[in-house]
Formats: structure tokens, sequence, C-alpha cells
């Protein structure tokens, strides 16, 4: 079956949706908020997402074991017409699929971790305040000092699912979303930390929480993605009802 460009939303939902934790980040680009930056290529079942309302554009290319050398197939017919710079977000062993026509280099494994025991919530004392444009000064401040170099669309704050821990009038942590879907039932976290000052009182921990029950009730599914080796990270997610359900590498890729 040869590679098409796919635009039928229905199309791409029912295939993604058959793991939508794997896929919540793809799932979360078709709603109309992201779905005029995408672009979708399918073979089959399998499908490919790259993404180019950012710099540079990322393409993304999820896959269970058992559909690893299908994708890569897929990767490899779709390589001529990739921009020339790229990030993307690849399930281990499909890179090589792009090997002949991209350099890349690599931005680390990550875990893809969803909210699987959210019992556990109610042991942390949630806290937090709904973050609004109003606070896209402070919000932004508080990245430059504890976050630098994070991807953040302030778009996302519109989505009333970014919430704040305050010191008198600084933020002190903050935990958002990078997709908010309530159509397609998925979620995402994102732009989550704590001033540096704050760190080890649990701020960044019921932050955290209150966002999680907050989603809980318009979303299916929480997830995030966080590196293997940000070990303080992995168990405060662990803390709140996280568990890794599947780890992907992150790329930056260079056409030859």
């Amino acid at each position: 079956m040869p590679v098409r460009a796919e635009h039928d939303r229905a199309v791409l939902a029912e295939l993604l949706g058959r793991d939508p934790v794997l896929h919540a980040y793809q799932l979360g680009d078709l709603d109309d908020f992201f779905w005029p930056y995408t672009s979708w290529f399918r073979r089959g079942e399998q499908v490919v997402l790259l993404y180019h309302g950012v710099e540079p554009p990322t393409l993304l290319a999820f896959a269970a074991p058992a559909d690893t050398a299908a994708l890569a197939a897929l990767l490899t017919e779709v390589a001529p017409v990739l921009p020339a710079r790229l990030y993307a977000h690849l399930s281990p062993g499909l890179v090589e699929a792009l090997s002949g026509s991209f350099r890349f280099d690599s931005g680390g494994r990550h875990h893809r971790m969803a909210l699987t025991d959210p019992t556990r919530l109610d042991a942390v004392a949630a806290a937090g305040v709904v973050l609004g444009a109003a606070d896209l000064p402070r919000l932004r401040e508080l990245y430059a000092v504890a976050y630098p170099g994070n991807w953040f669309d302030a778009r996302m704050v519109d989505t009333g699912q970014y919430l704040g821990v305050r010191d008198g009038g600084d933020l002190v942590a903050v935990a958002g979303v990078h997709v908010f879907s309530p159509a397609y039932q998925v979620a995402a976290l994102g732009n989550v930390t704590t001033h540096p000052r704050w760190r080890g009182r649990g701020v960044g921990a019921a932050v955290v929480a209150g966002l999680c029950a907050r989603l809980r009730r318009s979303v299916r599914h929480v997830t995030l993605n966080v590196q293997v080796d940000n070990a303080a990270a992995v168990r405060l997610y662990e803390r709140v009802g996280f568990t890794r359900v599947a780890d992907y590498d992150e790329w930056t890729l260079t056409a030859r």
C-alpha cells in the first residue's frame, strides 16, 4: 500500500485512538486549535505527523514494538518530502529509517507516562490557582529562572489548564499542558517547574496534583513526557499516580 497524505480527521482519530496514551500528542493535534499546523502521512494503519507550528518543525512517529518495522517503512518513504531541518520524537529503532536522508543528534530518551493510579492524588494536598493571560509576564519570568529553554506556547494558557502557586506577587510553581482535548479525551502535562528556592517543599507535587484533578473532569487519559535521567521529576510523577507506559527518543535531524 503506498504512502499518502491523510486529510480525514475521522480516519486519523480511529487509527490513533487505538492507543490513546501512546498517541496522545497526535490526537490532541486533531483539534481545531492545532489542526492548521499539521501534515499527516499514512501507510495502511501507520501514521506520521509533521507539526509545523514551531521552528524547527517537529516530526512525531510512535509505534508499539510489533509495528516498528511497518512504521519505519513509512518514514523511509516520507523522508524525501520532510524539511531540511527538524526535530523528531520517535519510538526506539525508528531513527535508522531516516539515516539515509538525515544526520541526527540525540536529544535523549524520554518516558511516556500516564496517570494510571489517580487514587494517589488523594494523598497529596493539591494547590494552585488558574492562570490567565494577565499572568504571562510572571510566568515567563519563572520559566527564565527555573526552566530556561523550555518550549512554551502562550496560547495554551487560554485553555484554563495552567495552575500556579504564588508567593505574594510572584509565581513560584506552575503546571500546565502541551495538549488538552476534551473532544479526543486526552491531555498531556507540560511546562511543569518550581522556582529553585522553593524546591524540596512539595510545591511541585501539589500543583501537579491540582492540575491532574482538574484535567480528569474533562478527559479520560492524562499523560506526560519526561527525560529518563530526570530522576526527581520521575519520582514526583510516580508519587501522584503516573507510571511509565512507553519510551521514545528525541532527535535533531539535518538533511545530508
